[in-house]
């Protein structure tokens, strides 16, 4: 791992593992400057943070950057469209990609999805896994593939709509964990987002990560370790 500071770019800094993943790189000695890319500013401010209000299919230059963080996601519901669905959760997270690797970024870590598969009969798993598939044709050092399942965190101070499915099942979903194959395990949002702070400037390769292990490494990184 190198211990030169780093800069990284980050879009979705205002969604539930958006904000987390902010929040690691901004608590990350070794991160010199952030870069956040968002339709509307983040409520944070911090000397190394660098705020740039954008309309994500009609990019602008980009400062230099060595690695990028893709957290950008909505519904289907809120998008109001399979169409519109898409255009933010693959067209705005290959559009920011791209741009990274033009201005240097050699690692992404994005926020998929469990099931994502380009091949899925499931209009949503087959939109992430189109994303991961594009992703894997840059010119990328790393790759490192977040798959969660249920999310766990709290979405009241997001500038969000309340999900409705996600608030029933979470219910259900922590009282099955313990028997629920690891991947499939709810997992915290903050435990993802410190995942990938953690993993990525040492990853090589394609890396996937299911919830299992965003679980483990995001509570070893709250240890300090």
């Amino acid at each position: 791992m190198t211990h030169r500071p780093r800069t990284a770019l980050l879009a979705g800094a205002t969604g539930l593992v958006g904000g987390h993943i902010l929040q690691a790189l901004l608590a990350d000695p070794q991160v010199a400057q952030v870069t956040v890319l968002a339709r509307r500013p983040p409520t944070v401010s911090h000397p190394k943070l660098l705020v740039q209000v954008v309309a994500f299919d009609q990019l602008p230059t980009l400062p230099r950057v060595d690695e990028a963080y893709l957290a950008l996601g909505t519904t289907i519901k809120v998008a109001g469209s399979q169409a519109a669905f898409r255009a933010v959760d693959f067209a705005a997270n290959l559009a920011v990609a791209q741009a990274a690797v033009a201005m240097g970024a050699q690692r992404i870590g994005v926020v998929s999805a469990v099931g994502a598969d380009a091949h899925s009969g499931v209009f949503y798993n087959r939109v992430k896994g189109e994303l991961e598939d594009a992703l894997q044709a840059l010119p990328l050092q790393a790759l490192l593939i977040a798959q969660p399942s249920l999310l766990l965190g709290d979405r009241s101070a997001l500038p969000q709509p309340p999900r409705l499915g996600e608030r029933l099942a979470m219910p259900l979903a922590r009282l099955l964990a313990p028997v629920l194959p690891g991947a499939y395990r709810p997992v915290q949002a903050q435990a993802v987002g410190h995942a990938l702070v953690r993993s990525l400037p040492g990853a090589q390769g394609v890396q996937v990560l299911n919830s299992a292990e965003l679980a483990h490494l995001g509570h070893l990184r709250h240890l300090g370790r």
